[in-house]
């Protein structure tokens, strides 16, 4: 069954998903004018003050129609796996014309692809941080008394925000999308209402200004698009978070609420400044008078802050389910939120990571300004990852003419990689944070893919032939016994060790064996007719193969309860399950390294017995250990 969600859905229904989406998807793109004016200008080079705040609202424009509208809501989102989106779905469009049953290897397109899927954990640890920290010091513009407690606030805050996210993205939305269409409709009036004071400022519309700022002052380039980037920051979670709400929805969320809204409180505070001159402080905060109107602006601005962290956290659960599926992370426990959405999960583990690192993280740099020096490389950095990603699905799927498709993404690529330049230059003051970060994930995603390759070579790489099997099966020294046993194997044309084992141990096999295999597929979904195969080996032997997209879990109890409908003589409640449990063992020859397979082997302890993870009854099941050196 297909994550997308139905086409015809009704009115309501279609309203609370793009209002939904307001709050998951666009929650941190939305709070991005609390700071990224008052940084632009912070790195305005002296001179023409008029030319110089159009310029910067030129380029906060255009970098939000180029990135967000054009590149991903127009051309990125298109590249969907049957309605889900983010970097390993790219992956999986880029393995699409793959021959049939061959392995995915670990080429440069893979090794690109889990760096801007590292880069995003990255980003989901410090983008909570700095977007609830900064919410926190928003008490300061009450009094400077709470100066004390910010962090302690903060702390507080993010705990709350990781606990509420067993509720389920459908809950969290319910109440988050309705405060950000507030939000937004506030970003909006209050920009329009500074527009029509100064309505000039809508020439920055033209992409000149912006180009001649750029041209004019090539030494502070650097600082000025590091501030500017801060406007389009959680463009890429848009994309990671498409099978939570369906790209539509989010696409009806951008042009008719966010996009209006940003656009006009940009504009707005741009003609602010232009009109007040004397100003110094956060234009966002002085587009209201003060007294009652500004406090309030302050409390909603705090709640918005909050929101903006759930784009990041929801699009680090999809991603960890994705990279589960395909084998490039341990398994972990996935909770499935919402019946009607299979898109929309819960990863325990992962939350309590983020969270985890999180506080810690706001623990340890103590200041929005101290974090916001370790803010963008991360973000910037899966943003051009994903353009070259997407080049590839151009030419390999789509079949695209090489000239178009240089062209098209050749722009995307100037634009991404100018930002992430600009960036660069945070390294020594805290960038290198999130990719620390973003290192240890890869390394984990790294380990776990080579590891799992060689263990499949050492479990497999001599096996045992059907032929072979039925020959053992019809030997006079192993007595056949009644009932029935299943074999969980890692390939379609492997015999599993732990049926040799029995075999050698107990000189008996039960006179109906199934060898199954589950098999991870590169979409998805699967439909019902195309998950199971199924043939008989010979000697009561049989080979099923389960097939599964990646955004499902598998169900052996119902594949058996199927295998039984299709003349197998088995009783499924009745049936005997045997696994393989590794049991690493370092110093081997394999080709990994020594910290790569101690760190494996402690994933692998640590991993979610399969067992577990395929829905079968714990007094059915029998493991047979296999000792296995690396």
């Amino acid at each position: 069954m297909s994550t997308r969600p139905p086409q015809k859905l009704p009115a309501g229904a279609q309203a609370a998903l793009s209002i939904g989406a307001l709050g998951v998807v666009f929650g941190d793109i939305g709070t991005s004018p609390l700071y990224a004016i008052k940084e632009c200008l912070a790195h305005l080079p002296a001179g023409d003050r008029t030319d110089g705040i159009l310029g910067v609202l030129s380029l906060i424009f255009w970098s939000l129609m180029l990135v967000v509208s054009i590149k991903y809501l127009f051309f990125v989102t298109r590249a969907d796996n049957q309605g889900e989106g983010g970097i390993f779905a790219l992956m999986a469009l880029i393995h699409t014309r793959r021959p049939a049953g061959a392995r995915a290897g670990l080429g440069a397109a893979v090794i690109m692809i889990l760096v801007g899927a590292a880069l995003l954990y990255g980003d989901g640890v410090i983008t909570p941080a700095i977007t609830v920290l900064s919410a926190a010091e928003g008490f300061l513009n009450l009094s400077d008394a709470f100066r004390p407690h910010v962090v302690t606030i903060a702390c507080g805050i993010l705990a709350l925000l990781f606990w509420a996210q067993h509720k389920g993205t459908k809950r969290i939305g319910g109440v988050f999308g309705p405060v950000m269409l507030v939000w937004f409709a506030v970003l909006g009036v209050l920009g329009l209402w500074h527009i029509i004071h100064y309505p000039a400022v809508l020439q920055a519309i033209n992409p000149v200004y912006g180009l001649r700022l750029l041209a004019r002052h090539p030494l502070e380039i650097a600082g000025l698009l590091g501030a500017v980037v801060l406007a389009i920051t959680g463009a890429e979670a848009l994309y990671a978070d498409m099978g939570h709400f369906g790209r539509r929805y989010i696409s009806l969320a951008w042009y008719l609420v966010a996009f209006p809204g940003l656009f006009l409180n940009y504009f707005g505070q741009g003609a602010y400044v232009l009109t007040h001159p004397e100003v110094t402080e956060n234009p966002f905060f002085n587009l209201v008078p003060h007294g009652v109107p500004r406090l309030l602006l302050i409390g909603l601005s705090i709640v918005a802050a909050i929101i903006a962290s759930q784009a990041l956290i929801t699009g680090a659960y999809s991603l960890t389910r994705q990279a589960m599926q395909l084998g490039y992370f341990p398994r972990l426990k996935v909770n499935y939120t919402n019946a009607e959405h299979a898109g929309q999960i819960y990863v325990p583990f992962v939350n309590a990571l983020l969270a985890i690192g999180c506080i810690l993280t706001v623990a340890g740099f103590g200041s929005s300004d101290r974090l916001a020096s370790a803010y963008g490389i991360a973000v910037t950095g899966t943003m051009a990852i994903t353009t070259i990603a997407y080049f590839l699905v151009l030419r390999r799927l789509r079949r695209w003419p090489l000239a178009p498709a240089v062209a098209l993404c050749g722009l995307f690529l100037l634009v991404d990689v100018a930002f992430f330049l600009a960036n660069a230059r945070k390294l020594s003051d805290g960038g290198w944070f999130p990719l620390a970060l973003a290192a240890a994930v890869l390394a984990i995603m790294h380990t776990w893919k080579v590891g799992r390759n060689e263990i499949f070579q050492r479990v497999y790489g001599n096996n045992v032939t059907e032929s072979e099997l039925t020959t053992i099966a019809r030997s006079k020294h192993v007595t056949r016994v009644s009932g029935s046993a299943v074999f969980m194997v890692g390939s379609p044309e492997g015999t599993p060790i732990a049926l040799l084992h029995h075999v050698k141990s107990n000189r008996c096999l039960h006179q109906t064996i199934v060898l199954l295999s589950i098999m991870t597929e590169e979409v998805p979904t699967v439909p019902p007719a195309g998950q199971l195969t199924l043939r008989e080996v010979g000697e009561g032997i049989w080979r099923a193969v389960g097939r599964y997209g990646y955004m499902e879990s598998p169900d052996v109890a119902q594949l058996m309860e199927r295998i039984k409908a299709q003349g197998v003589p088995i009783n499924p409640q009745a049936t005997t399950y045997f696994f393989n449990r590794e049991m690493i063992v370092t110093g081997g020859n394999a080709r990994m390294w020594e910290w790569q397979k101690a760190l494996y082997g402690f994933l692998s302890r640590n991993a979610r017995p399969v067992k577990d993870y395929y829905q079968i009854t714990p007094s059915q099941i029998i493991e047979i250990g296999l000792p296995l050196q690396l």
